[in-house]
């Protein structure tokens, strides 16, 4: 669609009705920026990380918020689940091609945020009270991905 344009019918048609609460995609939306599902997409955006390690990367979470979340977003197709058969059985999670495309912008979204409160003098505190992240999450998205994938 081109920017500032209005939609055609058949455009109109084809889009989801994202205000209305019976829209699938308003589901996903919910998750995506629920409080937890910000902070998952965002960990797993460089790495692919067990149970564990995500729970260890994202301060604050519970183990079951952690498993909820989790549930919802591989539920969503943001987010794949790989179960080795050991004991016991390790879980490795990461981002889905889609989980890529929409925590491309999350990542981004935040970047802004941070070197903007850094360039705004905030202090240590005030900017990890603000985001309730580290100054920037640049170690974050700046570690290598795994290329194993499922």
């Amino acid at each position: 669609m081109r920017e500032g344009a209005q939609l055609t019918q058949a455009e109109a048609s084809n889009r989801y009705e994202v205000f209305h609460t019976d829209c699938p995609a308003r589901d996903v939306v919910d998750h995506v920026t629920s409080r937890w599902g910000i902070w998952v997409l965002i960990s797993l955006r460089s790495n692919d990380l067990r149970f564990y390690e995500l729970r260890d990367s994202i301060q604050g979470i519970s183990e079951k918020m952690l498993a909820q979340t989790l549930r919802a977003l591989v539920q969503d197709d943001l987010v794949w689940r790989k179960v080795e058969p050991t004991t016991p059985p390790q879980v490795t999670y990461g981002l889905t091609g889609f989980g890529q495309d929409v925590g491309e912008p999350l990542t981004d979204l935040f970047d802004r945020i941070t070197h903007r409160l850094a360039a705004g003098g905030a202090s240590a505190t005030e900017q990890l009270s603000a985001t309730g992240r580290p100054a920037s999450l640049s170690s974050v998205a700046d570690r290598p991905r795994n290329s194993h994938r499922p």
